[in-house]
């Protein structure tokens, strides 16, 4: 573990020149203490490191060394070619330079390393966009990524969810999520996210700028990412689940509804359970429990539990005209002229053991007032 520490340690100051020993220890997650002892092991193995003092210090290499340590473990020389995808390559323009690459570096290889590459290739492969949705049309990544590598200044016009509009952007870096790609700039209100899907326009203004000083990709989106999904649940709903119900809201809901099963109570006699679940919105909240169908009943917060009831409400009277299955017949008015549903509200033609006969939901049931 040392040795590979000592490597990486040298190839960090060939690469970046010079660091400082907390700017070392935390590339390395290890203490400064450690950087000391290692910086202290290449020294007395030859390689030439140089200390600086002051506040501009730390440590570099001798002017002009190169280390020729670039062997390749079987691990490394695989990942390497697990680090770039076809997709977004093309995206970018870049799948030929990819492609040419990869043969360059398996032509560079050791014969062993390089069939243990194509066979990576054969048993793996990345698909970044998420299931049954269309990749976002893109037509300015081009000269978006252009810009960021150039660092020039860019005209946007901009659709966001409050408009439209024009905005002059320093382009800092862009982000490839499930599928989607972003650009992360600088403007006049600071740092910051933009779906390059709703770029409208795109005009180079042929200035540059200077990026921010110290300025991070990867932690910025961290901490972007970590912020959106903080203000995006902004609630928790109670909920009641059937058995089904139960093995619907992972799937509906993904790591939130995991860990909300987490959080149920002990199974009544038909099995149905009360959980707490982190929810967004009202409005949004409602049309993503509704996708639970009979599965579930909401039991808190009363605004969210009548807002449900109040949609269930509006699509009874909406389909209360059409005949329903089996030969039941819904009054003028649009309300259902009584009965339990085969699978309506509830499992079982139930809703905490209510019944069905159209307006508002209360504790189980659905009342006749309109």
């Amino acid at each position: 573990m040392r040795a590979d520490r000592l490597i990486s340690l040298l190839l960090l100051l060939q690469n970046r020149g010079r660091m400082t020993a907390p700017e070392l220890a935390s590339e390395l997650e290890v203490s400064v203490r450690t950087v000391y002892r290692d910086v202290e092991a290449l020294g007395a193995s030859g390689i030439p490191v140089h200390a600086e003092r002051g506040p501009e210090g730390g440590y570099r290499l001798r002017e002009g060394f190169r280390t020729r340590l670039t062997g390749l473990t079987d691990a490394e020389a695989a990942a390497l070619f697990l680090t770039g995808t076809s997709g977004p390559a093309r995206d970018l323009g870049l799948d030929t330079v990819l492609a040419t690459a990869q043969l360059k570096l398996q032509a560079a290889l050791p014969a062993e390393l390089a069939n243990r590459t194509r066979q990576v290739q054969d048993r793996f492969h990345l698909d970044a966009p998420g299931w049954f949705r269309d990749a976002d049309p893109v037509p300015f990544l081009g000269p978006v990524a252009e810009a960021v590598w150039e660092q020039r200044v860019l005209r946007t016009h901009y659709r966001a969810w409050r408009g439209e509009g024009w905005r002059e952007l320093h382009p800092l870096g862009m982000v490839l999520k499930s599928g989607i790609w972003y650009l992360v700039a600088q403007g006049d209100s600071g740092i910051r996210t933009y779906r390059v899907s709703r770029l409208l326009a795109v005009e180079a203004t042929g200035d540059t700028f200077e990026r921010p000083a110290g300025f991070d990709l990867a932690a910025h989106w961290e901490e972007f990412s970590q912020r959106l999904g903080a203000a995006r649940y902004r609630g928790t709903a109670r909920l009641r689940l059937s058995p089904r119900g139960q093995k619907l809201l992972p799937m509906c809901f993904g790591a939130v509804g995991t860990r909300a099963l987490d959080t149920a109570g002990t199974p009544d006699d038909g099995g149905w359970v009360e959980v707490t679940m982190a929810v967004e919105t009202t409005n949004v909240a409602v049309g993503d429990l509704l996708r639970l169908g009979t599965e579930a009943e909401v039991l808190a917060p009363p605004e969210l539990r009548r807002a449900v009831a109040d949609t269930v409400a509006g699509l009874a009277a909406r389909y209360g005209a059409v005949d329903a299955p089996g030969g039941r017949h819904h009054g003028a008015d649009g309300h259902a002229s009584g009965g339990h549903t085969s699978d309506g509200l509830a499992s079982e033609g139930h809703a905490s053991g209510g019944r069905v006969s159209g307006g508002h939901l209360s504790d189980g049931h659905v009342s006749s007032r309109p």
